[in-house]
């Protein structure tokens, strides 16, 4: 029967135990070839009935790794960052390895410390997650052990980066209007300055072009990510395009705004006008009225696609470029077929 581990329970007690050297003991605990499959079963029958946990830094001094990765992101706080974070901890934590998180909160000189300390560390590898999906320049040259980027995309062609597909969440989008019989369908984004933005007219324009259909209103309409910016455009292309049947929102709170002025104007939704929006934020999509169809950015699983990269680099695959998630379409209310002609 396995008893409680005491404080003083040690490697020698193990090995007295199993009836062999403390050598022998640490290399069947650490997985080593070099170690008879039997005595490796009596050394970790022993240390499981002296319910012994090795030490971790004497561990990493034997087997040269500290099972520890450096996180660093420059904005916490964001909404963005936390599920992603969420997944890579996950996903180390399955592996038995933990992460030292440090936020620079953009800061270049902070961020250069944080690098330094955990390096001192002697951390394993990093993540480096962005604050958005542009392109940021490699922070890899200083850095003597595997990274991989996520949710930002190095500069650098030989790192490995780890993106939400915007383009795919937006085919997924307008492929569902689409399905639904919407054919006057419009776009109202955020900045054209975000990546992420363009790459989301880049999926639009290429399934309106397979099935024929000309954008609503002419050109996508830019400005903020804010339901104030979705009321007022959503004026604005009624008033260019009164023929509107559906509406692909850059973001959930555009898609509210434009869901507000739509049923202040006697347009029913989804009845008149569908509307599917960006990012899943259950915020604004689920107290929607109605609530959304929204594009999904997965981003803990954005995150544990990161952390397994990183694990495969640190196994030893040093392949580069970039990785493109997937998103997926949740089907809500706000989007129905129309009624037939």
């Amino acid at each position: 029967m396995a008893k409680r581990q005491s404080s003083s329970t040690t490697l020698s007690d193990v090995a007295t135990r199993a009836g062999v050297s403390i050598s022998t003991a640490s290399k069947a605990l650490n997985g080593r070839d070099d170690v008879a499959a039997a005595t490796r079963d009596r050394v970790l029958r022993a240390a499981a009935e002296l319910a012994f946990q090795p030490n971790a830094l004497a561990r990493g001094l034997i087997s040269g790794r500290t099972r520890t990765i450096g996180l660093l992101t420059d904005e916490l706080g964001g909404r963005f960052a936390m599920p992603i974070l969420l997944g890579v901890e996950n996903a180390l934590a399955n592996e038995q390895m933990s992460v030292l998180l440090c936020d620079a909160r953009g800061d270049a000189i902070r961020r250069h410390h944080y690098i330094s300390t955990l390096l001192a560390r002697q951390v394993d590898g990093f993540i480096i997650l962005g604050d958005d999906n542009d392109v940021r320049p490699s922070l890899t040259r200083g850095i003597p052990v595997p990274v991989v980027y996520v949710y930002g995309e190095s500069a650098d062609p030989a790192d490995l980066s780890v993106l939400a597909d915007d383009e795919g969440g937006a085919r997924l989008a307008v492929e569902h209007l689409v399905s639904l019989r919407r054919r006057h369908i419009g776009h109202v984004t955020g900045p054209q300055a975000y990546r992420a933005a363009r790459d989301r007219v880049t999926g639009l324009r290429a399934v309106l072009a397979e099935h024929g259909l000309d954008l609503a209103g002419g050109a996508p309409l830019h400005g903020e990510w804010s339901q104030r910016w979705g009321r007022h455009a959503a004026r604005t292309l009624l008033a260019t395009a009164p023929e509107l049947d559906a509406v692909f929102c850059g973001n959930d709170q555009i898609a509210t705004g434009v869901a507000d002025v739509l049923r202040d104007l006697g347009r029913r939704v989804p009845e008149d006008v569908a509307i599917v929006g960006y990012d899943n934020w259950e915020e604004f999509a689920v107290d929607c009225r109605p609530p959304l169809t929204t594009v999904d950015l997965d981003l803990e699983h954005l995150g544990t696609a990161a952390a397994r990269l990183l694990l495969d680099r640190l196994g030893g695959d040093r392949a580069g470029g970039v990785v493109r998630h997937p998103c997926r379409l949740v089907v809500r209310e706000s989007t129905a077929p129309a009624a037939a002609p």
